[in-house]
């Protein structure tokens, strides 16, 4: 068992190394920084946004889990943006959001198998504010906070912020493995205050949580008082397979359960628009965790997402993801076959944006951390295990993104992919 507390990299990308908030090189003189400041972790994930656009040669890019570009509906957001925008637009919001988004997020989840209530919701800056909101108010310093393994470290990395200690608990075909989770918090001693999923489509491994393990964590949730993180950016990116009911669905109205939900995976990350639902005790809370952040969320945006969605078509433009979506996964598919074969094991997403994949037999000898930087030099790009783990683990893994790359550039970059293999394993071979 693995109990990972803060580890320092977005400091150490300043060159600032505090020791008990005292921190620099001598010749320019003492940094006070805060003790938080050790729990700072930055995101690889995000990081590789700027290492990409710092390129001068050409990459294909499966690393960042962004929509496609051209299902973005951008010039239907350039109509609307005329259409809409007036001064009340680029003045203060209110902090918990324009009441007509929230009256847009309730009426459209008015039919689905998880209704809302206005009194639950609280619009945030993208889903990462929420899962930041959620640890603020759950999480003091030295709580155990459990993660999937793999999972999305900017979510576990939010927590290490707050001074969690961080419990992995390892996931197969059928998303967390509940069995583990008892079994590593019984061995720890202590309970969790939060146990952060992504139950559909998980990123990285793009798996899904088992109805059966979601009603079992229900159970441990209640049996431990733990706060169930449901942060789910792609349940409505399904596109094979039957529905999975969520835990609202199981579970109406349960105070235990804090949803995390965001457009930025099915309209556009640029809007920053998500929101939390959640006890509507809670709400005063998030009102006044979010107002020591950004005051209120992008006010032209919530304008724009509003009557995009409550002019219709927005169920149109999920069903299109869906197809699209599909039609890039089987293409990845099909080129990981012929182009790494059995070299490698892959998981096989029902929705959403990844597939995880695992080196094999003498393959696994290559570490995938430089296994990147030798395929960035080829010309494509991935997400590393490690990054995908508070304990770095996976060293044999990675993940790739087939949502945003067409399936004639996808076959450009497996090709590549392969070539730095063949590089990589010859350089472990020595």
């Amino acid at each position: 068992m693995t109990i990972t507390t803060a580890r320092l990299t977005t400091v150490d990308d300043l060159a600032v190394k505090p020791t008990r908030g005292l921190s620099g090189d001598p010749a320019q003189g003492l940094l006070p920084l805060a003790r938080r400041a050790d729990g700072l972790i930055g995101s690889v994930i995000d990081s590789s946004t700027s290492l990409l656009a710092a390129q001068s040669h050409d990459v294909v890019r499966f690393a960042m889990g962004a929509p496609a570009a051209e299902t973005v509906p951008t010039e239907e957001f350039r109509r609307i943006a005329a259409e809409v925008l007036d001064s009340s637009s680029f003045t203060y919001g209110a902090t918990e959001g324009e009441p007509g988004l929230i009256e847009t997020v309730v009426d459209h989840h008015s039919t689905t198998p998880e209704p809302t209530r206005p009194e639950r919701l609280v619009i945030t800056s993208g889903g990462m504010q929420g899962l930041d909101l959620a640890f603020k108010l759950f999480v003091d310093p030295g709580d155990l906070v459990a993660v999937e393994s793999p999972t999305y470290t900017n979510g576990s990395g939010t927590a290490l912020g707050y001074g969690a200690d961080i419990l992995e608990v390892p996931m197969d075909r059928d998303g967390m493995d509940v069995d583990a989770l008892e079994t590593l918090v019984a061995e720890a001693g202590r309970t969790p205050r939060v146990i952060y999923t992504i139950p559909n489509f998980q990123n990285p491994s793009g798996t899904t949580l088992s109805e059966d393990r979601r009603r079992r964590l229900l159970d441990l949730a209640h049996r431990w008082g733990s706060i169930i993180l449901d942060d789910d950016p792609y349940g409505g990116l399904r596109f094979a397979g039957a529905e999975v009911p969520g835990f609202r669905a199981i579970s109406p109205d349960d105070p235990l359960v804090f949803s995390v939900r965001t457009f930025s995976k099915v309209l556009a990350p640029g809007l920053r628009v998500g929101w939390v639902d959640a006890d509507p005790r809670l709400r005063k809370l998030l009102i006044a965790g979010k107002q020591t952040m950004d005051t209120c969320t992008n006010v032209p945006a919530q304008h724009i997402v509003e009557r995009f969605v409550r002019r219709g078509g927005y169920d149109e433009h999920l069903a299109g993801l869906r197809a699209e979506y599909l039609r890039r996964k089987e293409a990845m598919d099909a080129s990981i076959a012929r182009h790494l074969g059995p070299r490698v094991r892959t998981t096989d997403p029902e929705g959403g944006f990844f597939l995880w994949v695992t080196l094999q037999g003498e393959d696994a000898r290559v570490r995938t951390s430089r296994l990147f930087e030798i395929a960035l030099t080829e010309g494509v790009a991935f997400i590393p295990g490690p990054a995908l783990s508070p304990s770095g683990r996976f060293e044999d893994a990675f993940r790739l993104c087939f949502a945003s790359t067409t399936p004639e550039r996808t076959e450009v970059g497996l090709q590549r992919l392969a070539r730095a293999l063949d590089i990589a394993r010859d350089e472990a071979d020595r």
